[in-house]
């Protein structure tokens, strides 16, 4: 079975991050304040990797932000400190799963945007 989870967060005074896993219809939120939009999308991908550490599946993460996914891809340079200690604990958690991908996906089509209410 492949695990479709979707991601998001936003920056600012209200911002936060979170993920909706598809197939079960959980989610996860937590307020983080004063973070940067990268910064949440950074912290959201990383929350659902630990949600799914141990788990065997096929596991799809699905995002809106297409700068965080091309920069955990190796698309794209990172060029900010706080946004490379966030990519170097994805990367570290990343290369614990035998089956996972990372997808950008249109913010209409972003489940987790819907349930989060961005």
């Amino acid at each position: 079975m492949v695990i479709s989870v979707y991601v998001d967060g936003s920056g600012g005074e209200n911002s936060g991050y979170g993920y909706f896993v598809k197939e079960t219809g959980e989610s996860f939120y937590e307020k983080k304040p004063n973070i940067t939009n990268n910064q949440a999308e950074y912290m959201a991908i990383i929350a659902a990797l630990k949600k799914f550490l141990n788990s065997n599946e096929e596991i799809t993460i699905f995002s809106d932000s297409k700068n965080t996914v091309s920069q955990l891809n190796h698309e794209f340079a990172i060029n900010n400190e706080q946004l490379r200690v966030l990519a170097r604990e994805a990367w570290n958690i990343i290369g614990k799963f035998p089956n996972l991908t990372l997808t950008w996906v249109p913010r209409k089509e972003n489940l987790a945007g819907k349930m989060l209410g961005s």
